[in-house]
């Protein structure tokens, strides 16, 4: 099987709290459960629970993505549109 990689991309993201309102742009209430709120993604849509990141992909499309899961492949970036060594 072959092997790939990322291509590094400069996205935007905001992390989820459920009781701090307004909520990210992207994410409603469907009464669904209490600490969870509603993505409507392009594949349809996906549960954010609280303390999940609401991330904005290339096409402008919104995302949710599990804490560790982000921190495990996204870093900051130090200054907007710049990697920190260019």
């Amino acid at each position: 099987m072959a092997k790939f990689r990322k291509k590094p991309v400069i996205i935007e993201a905001v992390q989820f709290h459920y009781d701090q309102k307004p909520w990210p742009d992207g994410v409603v209430n469907t009464g669904g459960g209490k600490g969870q709120g509603w993505v409507e993604t392009l594949e349809g849509g996906h549960i954010a629970s609280d303390g999940d990141w609401i991330i904005t992909g290339v096409r402008g499309e919104k995302y949710p993505c599990k804490n560790e899961i982000f921190h495990l492949t996204y870093e900051p970036v130090l200054e907007e549109g710049c990697y920190g060594n260019e």
